[in-house]
């Protein structure tokens, strides 16, 4: 009979992070419609976004305030 493993530490379940909704707090990169990657400030979000816009120039690049609900076009 196999005995169970005892666990000392339970790892803490991830907050799952839905593609579909916008995000409630902070500012978020959309990549030709889609949310992409979370940030606390508009210009890490706006650096991360320009990086991509650089490298591919063919997408559409955008950075999302939470607060503001509002959508800002890099271009």
């Amino acid at each position: 009979m196999k005995k169970p493993l005892l666990s000392i530490e339970e790892p803490e379940p991830k907050k799952a992070v839905r593609a579909d909704r916008p995000p409630t707090e902070g500012f978020a990169t959309i990549v030709d419609g889609h949310f992409k990657s979370e940030f606390d400030t508009a210009e890490a979000a706006e650096v991360s976004g320009r990086k991509l816009k650089t490298a591919y120039p063919m997408l559409q690049v955008q950075v999302y305030d939470a607060a503001m609900k509002v959508r800002t076009l890099l271009s």
